[in-house]
């Protein structure tokens, strides 16, 4: 359990692995992730990839300014629909080909993103959503 921004911070500017990895995958209180984003801004792609971040701290990333850190936000398999489909009008269009690459995308998303501005998030958008039909229809 990570206790303080600060041990957040240490642990995920260590250069010992065990250390690193635990930013990446121990659990915090959702004030300390409030802490190491007002105290450690720089941190906030981090504290997007950490495995145990709560979908209320998603929620306040996914509108970061950092199109890097709601591109984190948007590969989360965990968010919500109702984030997915506000990343799936986000102004960057890397952040809605995370979101097309999502493993948990809602069939809703997807129709979404097929009327992408952008080839690529359109193409994998509608071949997940073919996926997705042939699938239901095999029941």
């Amino acid at each position: 359990m990570i206790e303080s921004a600060e041990e957040f911070k240490r642990l995920r500017e260590s250069e010992v692995i065990d250390e690193y990895t635990r930013a990446a995958h121990d659990q915090a209180p959702t004030k300390i992730w409030e802490d190491v984003l007002e105290k450690y801004p720089k941190l906030a792609f981090w504290v997007a990839q950490n495995k145990t971040v709560p979908v209320e701290i998603l929620e306040n990333l996914a509108a970061h300014n950092d199109p890097k850190v709601r591109g984190m936000v948007a590969r989360k398999r965990k968010i919500p629909e109702s984030l997915m489909l506000q990343l799936a009008k986000d102004e960057d269009e890397s952040v809605r080909n995370a979101l097309a690459n999502n493993g948990k995308i809602t069939e809703a998303v997807l129709r979404v993103l097929i009327n992408d501005s952008w080839q690529v998030v359109r193409e994998r958008a509608s071949e997940k959503l073919r996926a997705l039909n042939r699938v239901a229809g095999s029941f």
